[in-house]
């Protein structure tokens, strides 16, 4: 199964409101991590666990929202203009 399939039958099973639930909720734990790292209380386990949860979800947003190119483009516009900015 790959990872489109997959995605669909999380949809499926789930719905997309609660997908998109679970999305903000990884995106918090996210936060509360790295608040914690910046308390130096944080592990790198926790860290890379939440990051790749964080990851996850995005990708089945991008599915989601059947957005997956347009999130690229402004991906690469922005990585430009990043390196822009870093060269002045």
């Amino acid at each position: 199964m790959d990872e489109k399939e997959i995605y669909q039958k999380s949809v499926d099973k789930w719905g997309e409101e609660k997908q998109k639930i679970i999305a903000i909720e990884e995106l918090s734990e996210l936060t509360k991590e790295i608040t914690k790292d910046l308390r130096n209380k944080a592990s790198k386990e926790n860290l890379a666990e939440e990051i790749a949860d964080v990851e996850l979800m995005i990708e089945q947003l991008k599915f989601i929202y059947q957005n997956k190119k347009e999130v690229l483009e402004h991906k690469a516009f922005k990585v430009k203009r990043l390196m822009e900015r870093l060269e002045k």
